[in-house]
């Protein structure tokens, strides 16, 4: 298990774009971390009920809830939350937790005041060729959620039904085609201390505490077990 710290500076302002609302933000940082046998969203693939309510509206459920049906089943591992940014531009960072046989991540959050547009990464692969990157940062593009059909940032709600699929905007009100920010993830501890179970770049009585609570634990007999890599 690594910990790895997500960085959200967005640089959307009147400098960057040509059009631009009052009040412009980002709802909270939502995702997950995941295997290859999940998707939450993709470009070209109609949005989930999860993906919906975050692009419209800025709510973390249910998509929160769409990883947990995840991580039951094994395919997912940990829950992303963090803050928002309550006026772009602006930062915010918040951090998480993977492995090895969970290698990829997923993080979106709304683009606000707007239909259902958002930023976000989907399926990002952070353990490639046995080893976990050092830094990844990602330039975020305006994507459109296909599930509400409003051209402006203000625009009364009009659903779009059935829906449409995921696409990236890039006409008004942002054919400026520049980035709205990007996303930043370094891993916290490259090189943990023998014994650091939890990933916190120190041995104290927390990596006790795991030790403990997976004694005898034998993951070729249980490999679906969370605790197993």
């Amino acid at each position: 298990m690594v910990r790895y710290e997500v960085t959200f500076d967005a640089t959307w302002s009147a400098e960057t774009h040509l059009h631009f609302p009052p009040n412009p933000h980002f709802s909270g940082l939502i995702g997950g971390t995941h295997n290859d046998k999940v998707v939450f969203w993709q470009l070209g693939e109609v949005a989930s009920d999860g993906i919906e309510r975050m692009a419209e509206s800025g709510v973390k459920s249910p998509l929160d809830s769409e990883i947990d049906t995840a991580a039951r089943s094994g395919n997912a591992y940990s829950l992303i939350s963090g803050g928002g940014i309550g006026r772009s531009p602006g930062s915010v960072s918040t951090t998480f937790e993977m492995n090895s046989s969970h290698p990829l991540l997923t993080v979106v959050s709304m683009i606000a005041p707007s239909p259902d547009w958002f930023v976000g990464v989907s399926g990002l692969r952070l353990f490639q060729d046995g080893h976990w990157l050092g830094e990844a940062v990602l330039e975020l593009d305006p994507y459109d959620a296909g599930t509400d059909s409003g051209v402006d940032f203000t625009s009364a709600n009009d659903d779009t039904n059935p829906s449409d699929q995921i696409t990236i905007l890039t006409d008004f009100p942002f054919e400026d085609n520049a980035p709205l920010g990007t996303f930043t993830f370094r891993l916290l501890c490259p090189n943990p201390p023998a014994g650091d179970i939890n990933g916190d770049c120190r041995v104290d009585f927390s990596d006790l505490t795991l030790l403990l609570s997976n004694w005898m634990l034998d993951c070729n007999q249980n490999p679906m077990n969370p605790a197993c890599p």
